[in-house]
């Protein structure tokens, strides 16, 4: 499934473990999602690779994501991409991820509490944008701060059978393709 050795590689680098809470230590390295408070999970590594590695990103790339969750897809996006900012609406979550960020010694992202589905104007137009949990449809807001050629990896529909969509911003057109059903907590 994985076959881009950059995002390999940027995965082999981040430690999971401390990323997840400290009574799921010992569950880090399987394959599924993992709760970290406040009802929301850490996504399976294959999820987060699958997604990384449709978001193409390159070094020059600037990257929005939207729900920080713990800092782990940020994290891994910090060793393919120029800056990440990640946004995260629940504080406690906000803190968690600059904690566990810090931690891992990654300095190129920055967390913001803030309500994601709001995107971050301040810092567009972004060549790439993840968002990490279930919406019911595109927020044309994030669409609007994706620059010329960007790309956008979403998953929309119901939370517990989404289907992930990458769209590509190609002048005012968008190009989109879809890759499989999961399951994500709901956009909030």
């Amino acid at each position: 499934m994985i076959t881009n050795e950059r995002v390999l590689s940027a995965f082999l680098q981040i430690s999971r473990e401390k990323f997840v809470n400290s009574d799921a230590v010992t569950l880090a390295y399987q394959d599924h999602p993992l709760p970290i408070g406040y009802n929301q999970t850490i996504s399976q590594p294959t999820t987060v690779m699958l997604m990384i590695q449709l978001l193409e990103i390159e070094e020059s790339h600037i990257v929005l994501e939207i729900g920080a969750g713990s800092g782990y897809n940020a994290a891994i996006m910090s060793k393919l991409a120029r800056k990440v900012y990640t946004l995260e609406t629940i504080p406690e979550l906000a803190v968690f991820a600059k904690n566990n960020l810090l931690c891992s010694q990654i300095s190129n992202v920055e967390v913001i509490h803030t309500d994601g589905k709001q995107g971050y104007q301040e810092a567009a137009p972004f060549h790439r944008i993840m968002v990490t949990a279930a919406a019911s449809e595109v927020p044309q807001n994030l669409l609007a701060q994706l620059e010329d050629q960007g790309i956008i990896v979403i998953p929309v529909g119901n939370p517990y059978g989404c289907e992930m969509l990458k769209i590509h911003k190609i002048g005012k057109e968008f190009k989109t393709s879809k890759h499989g059903l999961y399951s994500f907590v709901p956009l909030v």
